[in-house]
């Protein structure tokens, strides 16, 4: 199956709100807090859709400064159930590492919960390692955070030079 990423917008926060809660349980973000963080100024949200029907597949967010960021952090990376296992969460973690590039960061920065163990592994195949564990960070469930970093690399993909 293959994907279209594009720049998530007001419209597309029913489907991310809706699949928010059966993606991320106790840890899912409210509806308010989701609006803020696609309208944010600072913020690059993506949405991805399935490119045979246009299913709502998942989202990622980065924030960071655009042109003057030195460091970003990833918000969020969520794959809607049906879509894993697909590479998606590569994808949308890859571009928004490039999208953290153009906007100069030097480093990108994301939490992770210590207990999902397909997404630890994802990170730190793509270069991220963890500096630090933050002791029941994610609640009410009290699972702790690893707090892990990576440097973009490279250019960013369609870059001109």
């Amino acid at each position: 199956m293959t994907y279209t990423l594009s720049l998530a917008v007001l419209e597309d926060l029913p489907d991310m709100i809706e699949n928010e809660a059966t993606i991320f349980g106790s840890d899912a973000w409210s509806p308010e807090l989701m609006v803020e963080e696609v309208s944010h100024p600072l913020n690059y949200y993506l949405v991805a859709r399935a490119n045979e029907d246009q299913a709502f597949a998942g989202y990622a967010g980065l924030r960071a400064a655009p042109h003057t960021a030195d460091s970003g952090d990833i918000q969020t990376i969520a794959v809607a159930e049906g879509h894993r296992g697909r590479g998606l969460g590569r994808t949308l973690l890859r571009a928004l590492l490039d999208e953290a590039l153009v906007r100069g960061a030097r480093d990108v920065f994301l939490e992770v919960r210590a207990d999902n163990e397909v997404a630890i592994a994802l990170y730190e195949s793509e270069g991220f390692v963890t500096l630090d564990r933050r002791v029941g960070y994610y609640q009410p469930d009290g699972v702790d955070a690893l707090v892990m970093k990576t440097a973009p690399r490279g250019k960013p993909v369609g870059s001109a030079e």
